[in-house]
């Protein structure tokens, strides 16, 4: 099932990176990089964390709603040590993860093919800018889009079903991050990349769902462009 091969090559991927010193040194860079940004916007975060959860439900005087309060006080918890993973996850892509994203996949194809399949990329920093502009509708603006749902849901009833629902489509687009790597690198248009999502959904989903663990999904995601990468080469073979 396309669902549980997704958790299997995000594990694969991990395995890989462990075995390969030049993946697992810039797996770790990016872990690092993305586990210290985590470390201090948590810190800023769950600083106003009983301000933030005065603001939504005071905490009552006593009585059963106390437990209540407590179980809404745990799953404000959750939800702001993912808001603060990923944005971390973004900032370091803006920065200069995306491109060790794709240096990453470069190295998976040279192992897995014995060469780099050849494209024109222009100059360096052409394709640099080529690489931001394919993130921003890859990634950046749909977990932001998530982000925004998320927070409005606090305000309804159904904030918690909005809240995994939320966060599983976020965890889709961020496989679907790793698995374009290849196809955006080779200019494949933009429409075919999208087809390729809607046609492995449940392979995304799969992959997504290890980025769903709080702290530990920073592990997988840096090194998710491996594991991605060895699906999408096992795809066209």
């Amino acid at each position: 099932m396309e669902f549980f091969s997704g958790i299997k090559y995000n594990i694969n991927g991990v395995s890989l990176a462990l075995k390969t010193p030049s993946l697992l040194m810039l797996g770790l860079l990016r872990f690092f990089v993305v586990f210290f940004l985590t470390l201090f916007l948590s810190g800023m975060i769950f600083y106003w964390h009983d301000e933030i959860l005065a603001m939504i439900w005071k905490a009552p005087q006593g009585g059963w709603l106390i437990y209540v309060w407590n179980v809404a006080a745990w799953l404000l918890s959750l939800f702001l040590a993912s808001i603060t993973m990923v944005l971390s996850y973004l900032i370091a892509q803006l920065f200069f993860g995306v491109f060790i994203m794709d240096y990453m996949s470069r190295i998976t194809e040279r192992i897995v093919l014995g060469q780099e399949v050849p494209f024109d990329q222009g100059s360096w920093f052409q394709f640099f800018f080529y690489l931001i502009r394919q993130e921003i509708p890859r990634a950046i603006l749909p977990v932001l889009i998530t982000l925004v749902i998320m927070l409005a849901g606090l305000f309804t009833p159904l904030s918690p079903f909005i809240l995994v629902l939320s966060s599983v489509a976020a965890s889709v687009f961020l496989a679907w991050d790793n698995t374009d790597l290849i196809p955006a690198r080779r200019m494949i248009p933009f429409g075919e990349r999208i087809n390729f999502l809607k046609q492995n959904l449940l392979f995304h989903l799969g992959f997504g769902l290890l980025f769903l663990i709080p702290w530990l999904n920073i592990l997988f995601l840096s090194f998710a462009p491996v594991g991605a990468t060895l699906y999408f080469l096992d795809q066209e073979q």
